[in-house]
């Protein structure tokens, strides 16, 4: 395409689209009417240049023209309760349930892992010696050691909104470092999965496999099923810079980015309860079996969260994305 040609072709319409937006709220209905039309005109006309003579300058004011009619067509709307509403009962949901596919085998593939290492620590001596001591051990896995105080050795408050911030951190560190080709969740997740493992390992060697399960059970489940969302959300954001499909890479990004930053703030709520759980009902002395209960009751309300009101919303279109009046105008691509 030759640009010259091409801009001296239509430079009076950017011209006249620029007059209009000057002049605000004092446009006819007729010229209402004309600033709509020569915005989605302009609209190609910056689609077409960007991908087929792509001209830094030309862009940049093109670009801008276009957000500044776009702002005066669609107008400005503010964030009210009903976007909070519509993120946590479809937006959030629907953007879990449609990555399924990445994290219900990235927590099988997790977990399996765990319990392989557990199993090589537990019936190895060797490695266990290679992890401490033994009397180091023994303090760690004895009846009121410091793997039964560990919950109970800061106030519970505190305690929960330290392993909240903790875990918050890691989720996002998931989401947002899968860009990297998804090569820091797979270590974040290894290094999960090896203290997870090395847990299991040393308590079912010193015959108190029961006692760990039912101090994990309670907050672990929906704890673990946030990381699990988390970094399957972030490998399927990796995938996405090698393979972003009929798209442009960067319309594939746009979205699966803005996807992960919802579920970044979605998961942190999930993670508030886990926290609470993990703070107040995990050191409790209510009984394993109680104690127990509320944690599956807590994954199973999750599960249920996510395949019903996710699947629904996925159903009907919603990808857990901005609305499409709040997204920028995608690029037209070859089929």
């Amino acid at each position: 395409m030759d640009l010259d040609v091409y801009v001296t072709a239509h430079r009076a319409e950017w011209e006249r689209l620029d007059q209009l937006l000057r002049r605000g709220a004092k446009l006819t209905g007729a010229e209402a009417d004309e600033l709509v039309a020569l915005y989605q005109r302009t609209a190609t006309h910056l689609s077409i240049v960007q991908s087929s003579a792509p001209d830094p300058m030309l862009t940049a004011r093109l670009t801008q023209l276009v957000a500044r009619a776009r702002a005066v067509v669609t107008g400005t709307r503010r964030s009210s309760w009903r976007d909070a509403a519509r993120f946590l009962t479809a937006g959030f949901p629907a953007a879990v349930y449609r990555s399924r596919h990445w994290w219900v085998p990235t927590a099988v593939l997790s977990t399996l892992l765990a319990v392989l290492i557990g199993w090589w620590i537990g019936t190895h001596p060797e490695v266990q010696a290679a992890i401490g001591a033994p009397g180091d051990l023994r303090e760690m896995t004895r009846p009121g050691g410091q793997y039964e105080t560990y919950y109970s050795s800061h106030p519970a408050a505190s305690f929960a909104a330290q392993v909240w911030t903790n875990n918050a951190r890691a989720a996002a560190m998931c989401l947002v470092l899968g860009a990297f080709l998804g090569i820091p969740v797979l270590w974040i997740l290894f290094l999960n999965m090896l203290n997870l493992g090395v847990g299991i390992g040393l308590m079912s060697s010193a015959g108190r496999l029961d006692v760990f399960l039912g101090l994990i059970l309670p907050h672990g489940l929906l704890e673990l099923t946030a990381v699990f969302v988390a970094a399957g959300t972030g490998l399927r954001l990796g995938w996405t810079v090698i393979d972003p499909g009929p798209r442009t890479r960067r319309a594939a990004l746009a979205e699966r980015g803005r996807a992960a930053v919802g579920m970044a703030i979605g998961l942190a709520l999930v993670l508030f309860v886990s926290g609470l759980i993990e703070g107040f009902v995990t050191p409790s002395g209510l009984p394993t079996w109680a104690r127990s209960t509320l944690g599956i009751a807590a994954e199973l309300a999750f599960l249920t969260y996510v395949y019903v009101l996710g699947g629904r919303a996925s159903r009907v279109g919603d990808q857990g994305d901005l609305e499409e009046a709040d997204r920028s105008a995608e690029l037209p691509t070859a089929a």
